[in-house]
């Protein structure tokens, strides 16, 4: 595959995992529909914007991305397939680990991110095949195929749901296990079906029936629950779909 002005783009196996963790930090900022400046990749990162001013141009020389000014950074057509191929590893590990191994869904995000450098893509193929082929990781995430094609499709935030309205749990954010774990504690997972029973005036709580159980949540913790509304249309998402 080439990337820009004819450059090849390089093997699986010859991208280190700075390389891929660089490339999957630009494909989140361009979902997000933010610029993916050296300082928002710095950020997110937690490295020098030094250190990413220097990665990027050997990331543009080798056709994975390219840098304009005032756009930021943007993955190629390359760039984009080697990040969706460490997302795919990324996803189905996370996957393997609670359905095969009975980790929890808190557990997955460290291990995967160790994990999914040193898997090849051929490892990762038949740990999906081994637990059937799963389409979205444990937190929801779709799980992008072999051949890099990845389907998403745009849920609401909980927090914009009305008094009454019904819905079903369809992603959570991985990033913060305490959040996995209260969200436990709660009951509140994959496929949870709730009610919102009550919202408080001016930003106040929530009110959730969640089975014969009712629940108080605040509106953070409800902007990061992406929820699909009963009887709602399914709708893909564009770039702009945040993973919350």
């Amino acid at each position: 595959m080439k990337g820009a002005r004819g450059t090849r783009a390089p093997a699986a196996r010859d991208l280190t995992a700075p390389v891929e963790d660089y490339l999957k930090a630009v494909y989140e900022l361009e979902r997000a529909g933010e610029p993916a400046a050296t300082t928002r990749l710095a950020a997110r990162l937690q490295v020098a914007p030094a250190s990413v001013t220097g990665m990027v141009r050997r990331l543009a020389g080798q056709g994975l991305l390219t840098h304009e000014r005032y756009r930021g950074v943007r993955l190629t057509a390359a760039g984009r397939q080697a990040a969706l191929r460490t997302i795919r590893r990324h996803r189905v590990i996370e996957a393997y680990l609670v359905r095969a191994l009975g980790y929890h869904w808190d557990e997955v995000d460290v291990e995967a991110e160790r994990l999914e450098h040193a898997a090849s893509d051929g490892f990762v193929d038949r740990m999906a095949r081994a637990i059937g082929e799963p389409t979205v990781d444990p937190h929801g995430a779709p799980i992008p195929s072999r051949d890099g094609a990845v389907e998403e499709e745009r849920y609401r935030p909980l927090a914009d749901l009305a008094a009454g309205a019904i819905a079903d749990v369809m992603q959570v954010s991985d990033d913060d296990p305490s959040l996995l774990r209260y969200l436990d504690d709660l009951a509140i997972r994959l496929g949870s079906t709730v009610r919102v029973v009550d919202r408080a005036p001016f930003g106040g709580p929530i009110t959730l029936a969640i089975g014969r159980a009712t629940r108080v949540v605040g509106p953070a913790l409800a902007e990061r629950l992406l929820v699909r509304p009963r009887g709602a249309r399914r709708v893909k998402a564009g770039r702009g779909q945040r993973r919350r």
